[in-house]
């Protein structure tokens, strides 16, 4: 199983120029390893792309994409995670989504595939990154 961030699949819906390739490639090989799972948070950012949630439904069955929700273990970590950034200088008062979602895929001990590592490595030690060299 893997954890798909938000960036990736808003490369396949928006064809993110020098993005969508890798984002493509990366999603059909590790779908071959096993299952491809998001949370509630990252189907929120990636309904941006999508007229309404049947049409978003629609390409996560075609891609393969399960949707789970949070469970509290996940929920506590993001909290932890977004107390450190603050004591690091950070200046965003609520909770970051990137928080949520480096949290679910740590706390399921699952990788993340991301084209954005910096905060999930900077926050979630113990998690395996999928990441551009």
């Amino acid at each position: 199983m893997i954890f798909v961030d938000s960036n990736v699949l808003l490369d396949l819906v928006g064809a993110t120029p020098g993005w969508a390739d890798w984002s493509a490639e990366r999603l059909a090989e590790w779908s071959q390893r096993g299952a491809l799972l998001i949370n509630d948070v990252v189907y929120g950012e990636i309904s941006v792309g999508f007229r309404n949630p049947d049409a978003l439904d629609a390409f996560l069955r075609v891609a393969g994409i399960a949707v789970e929700r949070s469970s509290a273990d996940a929920l506590f970590l993001a909290a932890r995670a977004h107390l450190a950034y603050r004591w690091r200088g950070g200046t965003r008062t609520c909770v970051l989504p990137d928080f949520f979602i480096g949290a679910d895929a740590l706390a399921r001990d699952t990788p993340l595939l991301t084209r954005d590592p910096a905060r999930y490595r900077a926050y979630f030690p113990g998690l395996t990154v999928i990441a551009p060299a």
